[in-house]
């Protein structure tokens, strides 16, 4: 069977409905969530549009309660599946073209989604519609199964497996090529900072400072309010500082408030490095001015703990191994106002061997702050023999004649929400990862090699 081939058919057809498919905001938006639709409008317009493209295409299909969906093909007593989301993460600034207008410039796909995972959710739906449409025999059912809210809290996986039954194997077209056999231990927790009042009256004033929308991304603008005076030089020292760290800033006066902003680099928290926090360059450069005291002894707090350090050893929780590398800390939310609020949210990466047990003491005995909450999601790891992996690297090595080396991510993907599940692409090695990111995208090319392999792999674990 030439997959390739038959994908190459049907590329005009593919490429339209995966920029149809990404014109759809599907931010999760709970200010319009209700029945049937428990993550908002968006979403739910999102999962209405896949199922009925699949029950258009004669494939049985299922809506639970608008938590989830699947598309299903095939007969037998196994399920094979392949795990899917459609939720994506708020755009952010910057972008080049409307982030939702999924525009095609030099090959490639420009949208929020593109890469994560929407773009490849329609490419592996097209891959179950080739093996459909080839009629070939299967002794297994193949269930495209689609969540909602897999860049949040997940809600939508635990929805779906309380009413649907366990796949015995799969993967979830939402991470690297060739096989992502390992994913680190994924932890949410929210940190408060007491903050003292010495009863002195200051100059300037923090009234209010906040920093990102969600904890798996790094913030890429941050904003702090001050009262009062400033001194001669805050101008020109703010400009100088943010220069100093790769970052951008602006300062304006409104009465006898000064809005000070920061505007970093957005990343996936999976490896904060590859962004520039804008909270943490704001602190750091609060940290140095005359502030009241509770301002003040807020964003030391924070630069104490989390500045200059994705690593976690300012906390004590630094840790690494062999099979899944470093531990990683990424300071997600950022939240200050006066007398009221003073927190920050973490999401932290820790490896396949280590036991969140012990990274949970040390924030709790940790200096400055307190931890207020903290949810764990295991790590996940399936054994080098097991019978996907072997099907899936004689896949990949097939349609791609490169050796199908087997790696671990700090991603969270839906395949630790199977007792045997991998990730399987989509990107591919060498590409720049820019997921999260602005101008997110994917190259059509791609997009159609990944089809090609989705097609062969949910055959071979089928037939």
């Amino acid at each position: 069977m030439n997959w390739e081939q038959e994908v190459a058919k049907r590329k005009d057809e593919i490429v339209r409905d995966i920029q149809d498919f990404l014109t759809i905001n599907s931010v999760l938006d709970e200010e319009t969530a209700g029945p049937d639709k428990p993550f908002g409008e968006g979403i739910h317009k999102c999962l209405t549009a896949l199922l009925k493209k699949g029950e258009a295409n004669g494939f049985t299909v299922k809506n639970l309660d608008g938590y989830a969906g699947h598309i299903e093909w095939g007969k037998g007593d196994e399920i094979i599946g392949v795990l899917c989301h459609i939720d994506v993460v708020p755009p952010g600034d910057g972008w080049t073209s409307d982030p939702f207008a999924a525009d095609i410039r030099d090959g490639r796909i420009y949208a929020r989604g593109a890469l994560d995972d929407k773009g490849p959710t329609m490419a592996a739906f097209h891959a179950l519609k080739i093996v459909k449409e080839l009629n070939l025999p299967l002794s297994k059912r193949i269930r495209l199964i689609i969540g909602t809210d897999e860049e949040s809290d997940w809600r939508c996986v635990e929805h779906y497996f309380k009413h649907e039954e366990m796949p015995s194997a799969g993967f979830a077209p939402d991470a690297d090529f060739p096989i992502i056999y390992a994913e680190k231990g994924l932890i949410d927790a929210a940190l408060q900072i007491e903050c003292p009042h010495d009863g002195k009256d200051a100059e300037m004033v923090l009234e209010t400072l906040h920093a990102g929308r969600r904890l798996n991304m790094v913030p890429d603008d941050a904003e702090a309010v001050l009262s009062g005076a400033v001194t001669a030089d805050f101008e020109s020292s703010f400009a100088d500082f943010v220069k100093g760290k790769r970052a951008e800033g602006r300062i304006t006066k409104n009465g006898d408030k000064w809005s000070v902003k920061v505007f970093g680099k957005s990343a996936h928290a999976m490896e904060p490095d590859n962004g520039i926090n804008a909270g943490l360059v704001l602190t750091q450069f609060l940290h140095t001015q005359a502030l009241d005291a509770a301002g003040l002894h807020f964003v030391k707090a924070v630069t104490d703990a989390f500045s200059g350090d994705t690593r976690g050893k300012k906390l004590g929780i630094a840790c690494s191994d062999e099979i899944s590398g470093d531990l990683t800390l990424n300071v997600g939310r950022i939240a200050y106002v006066r007398d009221k609020e003073s927190a920050v949210g973490i999401n932290i990466r820790y490896p396949v061997t280590e036991k969140s047990g012990r990274i949970k003491d040390a924030l709790e005995r940790a200096h400055g702050v307190k931890l207020v909450s903290f949810k764990d999601s295991k790590p996940h790891h399936v054994p080098k023999d097991h019978e996907l992996i072997q099907t899936l690297q004689r896949v990949y090595e097939e349609q791609t004649g490169e050796k199908a080396e087997l790696i671990s991510i700090g991603g969270a993907t839906y395949a630790r929400s199977l007792q045997a599940g991998v990730a399987f692409g989509p990107l591919f090695p060498g590409r720049p990862d820019i997921a999260h990111q602005k101008d997110e995208y994917m190259e059509i090319d791609d997009l159609l090699r990944a089809a090609s392999l989705y097609a062969q792999a949910i055959y071979e674990l089928a037939k």
